[in-house]
């Protein structure tokens, strides 16, 4: 029963949290001026692709918590979560393709970094990661061209 909550409490704080900054930082005005790539996906598909990405986050967490407790790993864990946390307020809120830039370069570092560091430890967490890191990881190219179109 305890890892069942210990479960629950990462995915539903993860998403919650999650959802919380997105309601936030909704996109806007000023994200709809911006010169945009071509390609840019609709917006409608943020939402679902995050919600299904937190789960994955919420999950690798709870494993990573529940086999060690408060360690390197979880530390690594807490480092990407604050940096994802703190990129829409930067982005969208403070209305800054650059300062998005300065935090999402180092998630994607802390992201791999959590892959590697779980690769043999626990390998389901670290595959868990991996559409985190496609996601991630083409939300920085987007970023990037954001920034040098506008």
């Amino acid at each position: 029963m305890k890892k069942i909550l210990t479960y629950l409490a990462f995915i539903v704080l993860v998403t919650g949290i999650g959802a919380l900054i997105g309601i936030m930082n909704i996109p806007g005005e000023w994200y709809q001026s911006l010169a945009k790539p071509s390609f840019n996906p609709p917006n409608w598909i943020f939402g679902p692709v995050w919600t299904t990405l937190y789960v994955l986050i919420g999950i690798a967490g709870a494993r990573t918590w529940l086999a060690e407790g408060f360690s390197v790993r979880i530390k690594i864990w807490l480092a990407q979560m604050m940096l994802n946390f703190l990129w829409s307020p930067a982005f969208f809120g403070l209305h800054s393709t650059g300062l998005g830039l300065v935090v999402i370069l180092p998630m994607l570092a802390a992201i791999i970094l959590f892959i590697a560091t779980s690769w043999r430890a626990d390998r389901v967490s670290a595959l868990l990661f991996l559409p985190y890191l496609a996601w991630v990881g083409f939300a920085t190219l987007l970023n990037a061209s954001l920034f040098m179109l506008n």
